[in-house]
């Protein structure tokens, strides 16, 4: 969906809940003109407080005022977020996950403050309700402490950026890219397009790889083996040279190859390059690899053997009684 479409859906979306309550409005005052005895109790039954903590009344029309004041600095906080990204971040030389860091820390410190203020504002003492904050804190500490605990990762997060957007991550052998990072949950796409949503506590608890930490260098190993009869300088230089040749192989760090040891039935070898255009498809870049490989032993006589066993037979002494003679 292009921006102009979301765009015009949510003028949509305002102008219907404009015109919804602008029509419960007149409504509603039409039926208390028309019966006076139902627009008393409505009245008394809006102002009517039904507890009182400090010097705050908890009535239907505060309770009422503060989620609509919520909702809006909720809207007010992503207008002004997206603000500062199309007409400042975006026009810095900060990677995508600085731009990311800071956008989500500007969005929970305007809500945060605008909050404040807003309760502020309303008349509500703040220190009048400490008391019942802090027992409502207790409450949601135990009813909600994952969430609360998913919450706080993601701060730490945002700040400290052990990961951040656009890395190349390995957590609880799950590999994929970051999307986006959220309040509850990281999101990453893996190598098959698929988003998958895992909590933050999981990348300050757990262990995890940060494959593009440092740079989008990736290093790729690809084990073959050959047969006992090749020379192995020969195929060292056959290996090196198809690494040379193929684009997405970096000459920096340069590529080399290993010999890992006498395997059963191969010389065993190890070809490692390094890519930073097939970060997300290793894959594909080493299906490539063996395609060529295979190609270029082919053509210089390399044999690549099948898996073999050698059996020794010993001779077997005539006084050994054959079964069913």
């Amino acid at each position: 969906m292009s921006s102009t479409s979301r765009r015009f859906r949510w003028i949509g979306l305002a102008l219907f809940a404009a015109a919804a309550i602008a029509s419960a409005w007149f409504t509603l005052r039409w039926a208390t003109a028309a019966f006076p005895v139902l627009g008393e109790f409505l009245r008394t039954t809006w102002h009517r407080p039904y507890s009182i903590i400090g010097t705050f009344e908890l009535s239907p029309r505060s309770l009422t005022t503060m989620a609509v004041y919520v909702v809006l600095l909720w809207l007010g906080a992503r207008i002004a977020t997206r603000m500062l990204r199309t007409n400042l971040l975006d026009k810095t030389v900060l990677d995508e996950g600085h731009k990311f860091a800071f956008q989500g820390i500007f969005k929970y410190f305007v809500f945060g403050f605008g909050l404040l203020v807003g309760l502020h504002v309303l008349g509500i003492d703040l220190s009048s309700i400490a008391l019942f904050t802090g027992a409502l804190g207790i409450g949601l500490g135990l009813g909600f402490q994952t969430i609360v605990k998913n919450f706080a990762s993601g701060l730490i997060l945002l700040i400290e950026r052990p990961v951040k957007v656009g890395d190349r991550v390995e957590v609880d052998n799950l590999l994929g890219d970051i999307t986006h990072i959220g309040s509850r949950g990281t999101w990453i796409r893996t190598n098959e397009n698929v988003m998958i949503i895992v909590p933050n506590s999981e990348f300050i608890d757990g262990r995890v790889t940060n494959w593009t930490a440092n740079d989008r260098n990736v290093r790729i190993n690809v084990p073959l083996g050959v047969s006992y009869g090749s020379d192995p300088e020969h195929v060292r230089s056959v290996l090196a040279q198809v690494a040379q040749e193929h684009p997405d192989v970096l000459n920096e760090p340069p590529s080399d190859v290993i010999f890992k040891g006498f395997g059963d039935s191969s010389l065993d070898f190890e070809l490692r390059v390094w890519t930073a255009r097939q970060v997300t498809t290793p894959k594909i870049i080493a299906s490539d690899l063996y395609f060529k490989i295979f190609a270029a032993f082919k053509q210089e006589g390399i044999e690549i053997p099948f898996p073999q066993r050698d059996l020794h037979l010993r001779s077997v002494a005539n006084s050994i009684p054959q079964f069913g003679a």
